[in-house]
């Protein structure tokens, strides 16, 4: 039943609107089935959030709920290969990478296990005769709603911080892949999370995710997604005054000034773009090169990019397909109006010969020659398509960089002391990586962005701030 119900108060409901087919997107064969969440599952999703926070859930101590969530983590680690498969086959990410993200979502629930008895208040000094403390609680019922490019970690870094803070959680994934999620909540029950604590509707964004966002009962919002529908929920929650986490999206730039060490610059660059078929909101997609070392750099890249061969995820190549149809077609689309403008195409790699025919896969490529103005440098293809660019100095290097409306990450190459402490602060992006790129980072680390990346932090500590509100309290005596 774990495959086609909503999971609502601790056990699997069926969803009264039926069920939407999970699709494999490298073979478009059908996985299973999932619920078809609705406007009615919701509701009930939200009541019995609520209901756990006027119960038993709200009253347990933070070292108990640290526990139960420290429990699921080590639940996660057992069953890693067997959930790191369900990822690989619905993402059609390669295995070593699902790997990789089921490492990072056990580790979340490990993290925020950890910290959520480590969630202190403050004394403020204010007047004679007074103590002012500043605390800080949850907010109340969550609803997270979560991306298809990173099921399981998503869900790591949303659910993890909200529930470690003493909030319940209302989650609607993405329909286009929510299996691990659905694996990860039964988990969490197992691990010993009361009934209503953590509710998860699957369906449509149309329907469920509408309904989850518009929802009176909801006390706090969690989006990771595409700025346009960001900006749908966004006007939801603006409707009822309810306090936002949004992550949107990126058009991060690698920034390589001659100095740096090519070797490694350009093998972390192919990393960046190529990981999940660049379906990553922090993928390196623009690819700055200082003039000098331009030839060198691209060099680099056109032999590694050559070698890269894509497939389906299970046989853990270098790139796995896309997620569906109507990605590949916007994408294909974005490049055909690129080599209108002047697009070069400097090097790609190629689709194994046996990849299935119905697999949405489009091999990695390398290119140059797009004004920085035009939408495939400006936004977000969701492909592993790098662009090159040259500059001939700092200042416009920054302005290369700065020149998007998104600002999530930045990756910065240079062996400049000087100028790998200076040029971060000049720098629009919320997170900066120098000499290193790790996309969204470490669990510890906090990631979000500024303009149209969104707004508030997940990840880390700020993470689990995100989902408290703080009352101040003066006392006189």
């Amino acid at each position: 039943m774990s495959g086609q119900g909503c999971f609502i108060n601790g056990k699997w409901v069926a969803a009264e609107s039926g069920t939407l087919e999970a699709l494999d997107p490298a073979t478009g064969a059908v996985i299973t089935e999932i619920a078809r969440g609705g406007p009615k599952e919701v509701e009930a999703a939200v009541s019995a959030a609520r209901e756990a926070m006027s119960g038993d859930w709200a009253q347990w101590p933070a070292v108990e709920r640290g526990r139960v969530l420290s429990r699921l983590g080590a639940l996660i680690a057992d069953q890693h290969e067997a959930i790191a498969k369900i990822e690989c086959r619905d993402t059609g990410k390669p295995l070593s990478q699902a790997r990789n993200d089921i490492t990072a979502t056990a580790r979340y629930f490990e993290y925020y296990g950890g910290a959520a008895d480590k969630l202190h208040g403050e004394v403020i000094p204010y007047q004679d005769g007074t103590t002012v403390m500043v605390q800080r609680e949850p907010y109340g019922v969550c609803g997270v709603i979560t991306p298809w490019n990173y099921p399981a970690q998503v869900f790591g870094r949303t659910v993890g911080g909200a529930l470690s803070a003493g909030n319940s959680v209302v989650l609607k994934p993405a329909e286009e892949a929510c299996l691990s999620v659905l694996t990860l909540a039964e988990l969490a029950a197992d691990a010993g999370l009361p009934a209503g604590a953590l509710n998860v509707v699957p369906g449509l964004g149309v329907e469920a995710g509408a309904a989850l966002a518009s929802h009176p009962g909801i006390d706090h919002l969690s989006f990771t997604g595409s700025p346009a529908t960001g900006t749908a929920v966004a006007r939801s929650a603006s409707e009822r005054h309810v306090p936002l986490t949004m992550e949107l999206g990126g058009k991060s730039a690698q920034i390589v000034f001659a100095d740096a060490d090519l070797d490694r610059a350009a093998e972390t660059a192919v990393r960046a773009i190529v990981q999940n078929a660049g379906q990553t909101c922090s993928a390196g997609s623009r690819l700055l090169v200082e003039r000098a070392a331009s030839d060198a750099m691209v060099s680099r890249l056109a032999e590694r990019f050559s070698a890269l061969i894509c497939g389906p995820g299970l046989e853990d190549l270098d790139c796995g397909p896309l997620i569906n149809g109507a990605q590949k077609a916007r994408l294909e689309s974005m490049l055909e109006r690129g080599r209108a403008a002047g697009m070069q195409i400097l090097a790609v790699g190629r689709v194994a010969e046996d990849a299935p025919a119905a697999g949405h896969f489009v091999p990695p490529m390398l290119i140059s020659g797009i004004p920085a103005d035009h939408e495939v440098a400006q936004e977000e293809l969701f492909g592993p398509v790098l662009t090159v660019f040259e500059f001939d100095d700092a200042d416009e290097a920054v302005a290369l960089a700065n020149g998007t409306e998104f600002g999530l990450v930045t990756g910065l190459w240079t062996r400049d002391a000087s100028r790998a402490l200076a040029l971060p602060r000049r720098l629009q992006s919320g997170q900066v990586f120098v000499n290193n790129y790790g996309a969204g980072g470490g669990v510890e680390l906090p990631f979000g962005g500024v303009k149209r990346s969104g707004y508030g932090r997940e990840k880390g500590f700020e993470g689990m701030k995100s989902f408290t509100t703080m009352k101040t309290v003066v006392l006189r005596h």
